[in-house]
């Protein structure tokens, strides 16, 4: 894995709960997604297995994103989103993995849902 395919730009949004009756207190809070931080990625496509397919069959596009390892993607959890800056589609972080040479973090994401 090179830098070079690292094509796509990416934010990463944590969710954030605020007070939309600022300055007035009336006890609702709204959870609003703030952005943490971009940096370039590679999206990889998965396809063939079966619940992959299903998923398509449902308007879900799952797939993996692959970001250099650095100290804003160590931050990164399963509760945060992804969005590409490019195409404004936004996808649900399912899970995290460090590559085998722990240089990227392998960001399994699946866009088509709600976040």
């Amino acid at each position: 894995m090179t830098a070079g395919k690292l094509f796509h730009k990416v934010a990463f949004l944590k969710r954030e709960m605020v007070n939309p009756d600022y300055p007035y207190d009336f006890g609702n809070v709204v959870g609003v997604w703030v952005k943490q931080f971009t940096c370039r990625a590679e999206f990889v496509h998965l396809r063939g297995s079966e619940t992959v397919m299903a998923g398509r069959l449902q308007g879900r596009h799952t797939q993996i994103i692959r970001v250099r390892r650095s100290s804003n993607t160590e931050t990164i959890g399963r509760d945060w989103a992804v969005r590409d800056t490019a195409t404004d589609t936004a996808f649900n972080i399912r899970d995290i993995t460090p590559s085998n040479d722990r240089a990227f973090l392998d960001v399994l994401a699946e866009s088509g849902v709600a976040i």
